[in-house]
């Protein structure tokens, strides 16, 4: 009995697999795969979907990104239509040379690749209406053209362009599938970005008229979101704290020169080190990002602040110098007065001999004054006591620092006030869009 049921199911089995290999015998009885369904008559429409396995990464130097994907192409072929005890044929890449297939290439792709381990991955299907799905899995790396103005706080919109390499849009036009909402799908475990956030996706189509012929272009834009905190702790933060380290110097004495020259050179250095390395991530564009912008104007806030010490300095001197000749000239007229003052001394002891000798002859008048007072000048001189200036006059603060440590830490936090207000609203509207 056991034997009967299992000779019975063996038949019927290979019954099954008789009719199923006759019905592909017969479609492809006189199926000529050079030309497509159709052909002379109605347009082909191929329809498409793409659903991303895995999204990244994305190349700022080579300005691309690669993806993962299985794409999906659905048409109907009238020549594959059939009748049998099932409704649709599943069958393996081996099919897919027998038939003709869509020529599909992607216009913006730069390296491309079918995957074939263990087998080529494709998926090939026969509904018996003639409708044919075919799906393939592929690498994709394709251009992604950028605008780094707002870097690092750009965003960018990545486009995937495919199409038919030969025939014109009177032969074959694509639509998407889905509709244009859900006809790329982008699960958020197969975005594996360091730097970005792949924020969504907008799907379109457009023409394209060539010396060949108008043929129908379908677009993917894959929107992107730059990261900032990758370029806030090694570019924003130092160079701030740099800036700060600069500002520092106005608090020091304007006589300890080597501090505040060493201050200055340090952190001068640093800045350059900082402008080099931040370059280092980016293609060589012709035209300046938010960052480099940011990065100049903190080198200028740290130069200004060399240059500070050194007209600090120069005043200084300036000041000093002028309060040496006034000591000299001062010392010079002391001088003259003791001179002066010791002449009259001598003077007043040969008057006083002559006062006398008159005094004893009674038949002279005696003279009124022969000599005058001392000079009033030098009794002024010699009451002033020292004429050395103070020590203030060359050691105080510099009215220069001072001014310096308010103007400068008020115009750095303005600049920051308004440059990340301008950047950070610009970058929400472009997100917006």
């Amino acid at each position: 009995m056991i034997l009967s049921k299992w000779y019975n199911t063996k038949i019927d089995g290979n019954i099954y697999l008789d009719n199923i290999t006759r019905i592909l015998d017969r479609l492809l009885d006189g199926y000529d795969n050079r030309l497509r369904p159709g052909f002379g008559g109605p347009v082909t429409e191929v329809k498409t979907d793409i659903f991303v396995t895995s999204f990244g990464p994305v190349s700022d130097v080579e300005m691309e990104y690669t993806m993962d994907v299985f794409f999906r192409q659905t048409w109907i072929d009238e020549r594959l239509k059939f009748k049998g005890p099932i409704e649709i044929l599943r069958l393996n890449n081996l099919m897919v040379s027998k038939i003709w297939t869509p020529d599909t290439f992607f216009r913006n792709g730069k390296r491309s690749i079918s995957h074939n381990m263990t087998t080529p991955n494709k998926l090939f299907r026969i509904m018996q209406n003639g409708t044919i799905l075919y799906t393939m899995r592929l690498t994709i790396n394709a251009e992604c053209p950028m605008r780094l103005m707002n870097f690092p706080m750009d965003g960018h919109a990545c486009p995937l362009k495919f199409g038919s390499y030969a025939y014109p849009m009177s032969e074959i036009v694509y639509t998407w599938k889905k509709g244009p909402l859900f006809s790329v799908e982008v699960p958020e475990e197969s975005s594996s970005l360091l730097q970005y956030d792949l924020i969504g996706q907008t799907v379109s189509s457009e023409r394209l008229k060539s010396n060949t012929g108008e043929y129908v272009i379908m677009t993917v834009h894959f929107h992107l979101q730059r990261k900032m905190g990758f370029f806030l702790i090694q570019t924003y933060i130092p160079c701030i704290m740099t800036v700060i380290l600069a500002q520092v110097s106005f608090w020091i004495n304007k006589e300890s020169v080597p501090a505040r020259t060493v201050f200055g050179i340090t952190t001068v250095l640093t800045m350059t080190t900082l402008s080099i390395s931040a370059r280092h991530s980016l293609p060589k564009v012709s035209y300046a990002t938010a960052m480099d912008w940011f990065i100049a104007v903190c080198f200028a806030f740290v130069f200004s602040a060399l240059i500070e010490f050194a007209a600090v300095n120069y005043f200084s001197t300036l000041q000093a110098n002028r309060e040496l000749r006034k000591v000299a000239a001062i010392k010079a007229a002391q001088e003259a007065a003791e001179a002066g003052r010791s002449d009259w001394e001598s003077s007043s002891d040969a008057s006083t001999m002559l006062k006398k000798r008159i005094n004893s002859t009674p038949h002279f008048e005696r003279p009124a004054e022969v000599f005058p007072n001392p000079p009033v000048n030098a009794q002024a001189f010699l009451q002033q006591g020292s004429a050395v200036p103070s020590n203030n006059l060359l050691t105080g603060t510099s009215i220069i620092d001072k001014y310096s440590r308010i103007l400068f830490p008020l115009s750095f936090g303005a600049f920051n006030l308004v440059y990340w207000i301008v950047y950070l609203t610009k970058d929400t509207m472009e997100m917006t869009r």
